[in-house]
C-alpha cells in the first residue's frame, strides 16, 4: 500500500517526552506560585529598628523579576533536555521495532531463513519479535513443502503425458498395430491423470479450508467407505472387522467421507497377499471423536511409518498394482485431519501393518 509520508514515530514519541516535560515543569513553577509566592507581601513593610541594618525584606513584585527570567531559562533548558532525551529514549525502545521491520522487508524479498531472535527479557517488543519468527518458520516450512510437492506433481503428471505421447508416437509409425490395445493403455493412462489431477485439486481445497461445517457422524461414513470397498477386499481376500460408537463431529461431509475412504482403501491395498483383516473402529471420547484404521501386512519401523504421509510417498509394490493410486492417499487424509483441527497418528502394529488414528473434535451435543 503506497501511502503519503508522515512524521516518524521516534519524532512523535520525542516531542512527547518533551511535551509531558514542558508541562511537567510549567506545574511545578505553578506549584511554587501558588503555595509559596503568592503568601508574599505585594508592598514593603516597616523595619523593626531593632532588626540589621543590612537586612532585607523582599517584596512579590521583586521576586517575581527575579523569579521570572529564572523561571523561563529552566523551562529552555527542560525544553532542550526533553528533545535530546525523548530522541535518545525513543530510539533505543523502538530498536526493537526497527529490527523486525527490517526482518519483514527481507522476509518480503523472498528470504524465509532470517529471524530476528531479539535478546533480552520477555516484553511486548520480544513477544511480537517470537511470534514473527515463529511464523517465518511455518512459512519456510511450508513454501519448502510447497515447492517440493510442485516438483513432484510435475513429475507425476508429466510421466502419464509422456506415456500417452509414446503410445501415440508408436500408433502413427505403425498403422497395422492393434488399435483396441492402444485405445485400453490410452485410457488407463488418462485415468491415472484425472485421479492425480483430483487428488490435487482436493488437496488444496482442504488446504484452503474453503469448506461449510455442518454435523457428520464417522461411524455412518466408516460404513460406507466399508460397504463401497467391499468389492475389492473380496478380490484381495481381506475381510473386514467394524465396531464402533456414535461418533459426532462438525466438518465436511464430503471431505471426512473422503478421508475414511482413503484410510480404508489403503489398508486394503496395503495388506498380505491373501487372508489379509482390516479393522474399522469408532469410539467418542470426552471431547473428541476417533476413528482407527489397521490391517495386517509387512512390519514396518517407526521412521517408516512416519513418512507414509508425505505426498507421493508410496511404496514400489504399489506402483504396478490395478489400484496403485497417486502416493497422495495418506496425504489427503493428513491434510483434511489438519483442516478440521484434528490429530493423525500412526503407528506400526508389531504383528505388521499399520495403526491410523484420526481423532476430530467432537459436536457439541445438543447443538444443531
Amino acid at each position: 500500500m503506497d501511502r503519503r509520508p508522515g512524521v516518524s514515530v521516534r519524532l512523535k514519541l520525542t516531542l512527547s517526552y518533551a511535551g509531558f516535560l514542558m508541562i511537567a515543569g510549567v506545574l511545578l513553577l505553578g506549584a511554587v506560585w501558588v503555595f509559596l509566592l503568592r503568601y508574599v507581601p505585594d508592598r514593603a513593610m516597616l523595619k523593626n529598628p531593632d532588626d540589621r541594618p543590612d537586612g532585607v525584606f523582599p517584596i512579590r513584585s521583586v521576586l517575581l523579576d527575579v523569579f521570572a527570567p529564572r523561571a523561563a531559562a529552566v523551562l529552555v533548558f527542560l525544553l532542550f533536555f526533553g528533545l535530546l532525551g525523548g530522541w535518545i529514549l525513543a530510539g533505543r525502545m523502538l530498536a526493537p521495532l526497527t529490527r523486525i521491520t527490517d526482518a519483514t522487508r527481507t522476509a518480503t524479498k523472498g528470504s524465509l531463513s532470517h529471524r530476528i531472535r531479539l535478546p533480552g527479557r520477555k516484553d511486548e517488543f520480544r513477544e511480537l519479535a517470537d511470534a514473527f519468527d515463529a511464523m517465518l518458520t511455518r512459512l519456510e516450512a511450508h513454501v519448502a513443502e510447497q515447492q517440493r510437492f510442485a516438483a513432484n506433481a510435475s513429475h507425476e503428471l508429466r510421466t502419464p503425458l509422456a506415456v500417452s505421447k509414446a503410445l501415440l508416437d508408436v500408433a502413427r509409425a505403425d498403422p497395422d498395430q492393434d488399435a483396441g490395445e492402444v485405445i485400453d493403455r490410452l485410457h488407463a493412462v488418462n485415468t491415472r491423470a484425472i485421479d492425480l489431477t483430483e487428488a490435487l485439486l482436493l488437496l488444496s481445497h482442504a488446504d484452503q479450508r474453503s469448506f461449510t461445517r455442518e454435523h457428520v457422524d464417522l461411524s455412518l461414513l466408516a460404513e460406507e467407505a466399508v460397504e463401497t470397498l467391499l468389492p475389492l477386499a473380496e478380490k484381495r481376500g481381506v475381510t473386514f472387522e467394524t465396531s464402533g460408537d456414535i461418533t459426532p463431529t462438525l466438518g465436511s461431509h464430503a471431505l471426512l467421507l473422503q478421508l475414511t475412504t482413503n484410510l480404508v482403501h489403503n489398508a486394503i491395498v496395503h495388506n498380505l497377499p491373501e487372508q489379509g483383516t482390516v479393522w474399522v473402529d469408532t469410539g467418542a471420547r470426552p471431547d473428541t471423536v476417533v476413528l482407527t484404521v489397521e490391517n495386517t501386512g509387512e512390519k514396518l519401523t517407526p521412521q517408516q511409518a512416519s513418512t507414509l504421509t508425505e505426498r507421493f510417498q508410496r511404496g514400489t509394490e504399489r506402483v504396478h498394482t490395478d489400484h496403485a493410486g497417486v502416493g497422495l492417499g495418506l496425504a489427503i487424509v493428513k491434510t483434511i485431519t489438519h483442516a478440521h483441527d484434528g490429530t493423525l497418528t500412526l503407528t506400526p502394529r508389531p504383528d505388521g501393518g499399520i495403526r491410523i488414528t484420526v481423532e476430530l473434535p467432537a459436536a457439541a451435543s445438543g447443538a444443531g
